[in-house]
Parts: structure tokens; sequence; C-alpha cells
């Protein structure tokens, strides 16, 4: 069964974004940007909502060619990279997207008995409809030092515990990583 990772860049408070949708607390450095290209790298299918679809879609596949080395990477991996679109408004996706308007838990279920590889889940609110159904099988949280006050959150409501073991920090100068299984 495929491994489903979610993973955020995250104010310490919580918020992948601030009150206005705004994320450019996240820019990584150099080191930060290349460990996520290696991350993504060993991703076989990445699961996007619509929003980070869009945002994606607007930059990675436009990256000027005189762009810095390590960005041409992950552009090139991004537009790749197979990758499933949940949306009901999208009429149409491009660069290796398949394009699901209907039941997102059930697709996530099919696609994770389908195979052995990771797959890693993009989108806040995807990952809100994913986590109620136990389909979360790792949270990757990189920490950054910031507060926001307020925007959309990382985790939704939940009506149940989620029991964590941590299974690796790693420390960065502009983040700490924060590896999660579910127990």
């Amino acid at each position: 069964m495929r491994k489903l990772i979610y993973g955020f860049s995250v104010s310490l408070d919580g918020y992948i974004n601030d009150r206005d949708g705004n994320i450019d607390y996240t820019d990584p450095d150099d080191e930060l940007h290349q460990f996520h290209n290696d991350r993504y790298r060993e991703i076989e299918i990445s699961l996007h909502g619509r929003r980070l679809y869009e945002l994606m879609a607007e930059h990675w596949p436009h990256v000027p060619e005189d762009a810095p080395p390590i960005q041409r990477e992950f552009a090139g991996l991004w537009t790749s990279k197979p990758k499933v679109v949940f949306s009901r408004t999208l009429t149409e996706v491009h660069w290796n997207s398949t394009l699901v308007s209907e039941n997102a838990v059930e697709e996530v279920r099919k696609l994770k008995a389908g195979g052995d590889g990771v797959m890693e889940v993009g989108g806040a609110g995807l990952a809100a409809a994913l986590i109620p159904h136990d389909l979360i099988d790792e949270y990757q949280i990189f920490l950054m030092p910031v507060v926001l006050g307020g925007g959309t959150p990382f985790l939704p409501l939940l009506d149940k515990r989620i029991q964590l073991q941590l299974t690796e920090t790693k420390h960065f100068d502009t983040a700490v990583m924060h590896r999660y299984r579910v127990a």
C-alpha cells in the first residue's frame, strides 16, 4: 500500500499562510530548497487541492532559464511529476496532471491501494478532507520562525485524537523539520 505524506511549512502558531493567503514567509534558502527537491524526487504521485495546484501551475512551469539552478531543478521535477488534482470547479489541468472532481476520499483510498510507493498531499483543504478518514500516514512539518496571528491552519478541527510518533527532526538555518508517523 502506498504511504501518504502531508507536509507543509508552518508558522509557530500553526498556519500555512497568513490572513491574506500570503506564503512569502516560506521562501526557502538553498539548503532547504535542495532538501525539498530531493524529497520531491522520492514522491511517486503528488495530490493537489485546487488552490495549491493553481499556485504551483502559475509559477513552476514558467521559471525562466536564467533562474537559479535549484529552482530550475524543482520546476522540472514539478512539471514532470504525476499529479492528481482534486477540484469541483476546474475543467482542465496540465503538466502531467489528472483531474478528479468527485469523492476525494474514495479516490485517495484507490490510489493508496494501487501501489507501494510514496504519495504526498498538498493543500490544507484537501488534507483536511483526508485526515478524519485516517488516510495520512506521515506528517512533515517545516516549522518556520514566524507568528502569523491567523490564516489557514495546517490541521483541521477534529472529532478524535490522532496519536503520532516523532521519527525525525532536522535543523535548517531557516526552519526545523519534524517528521511524525501515525502510531
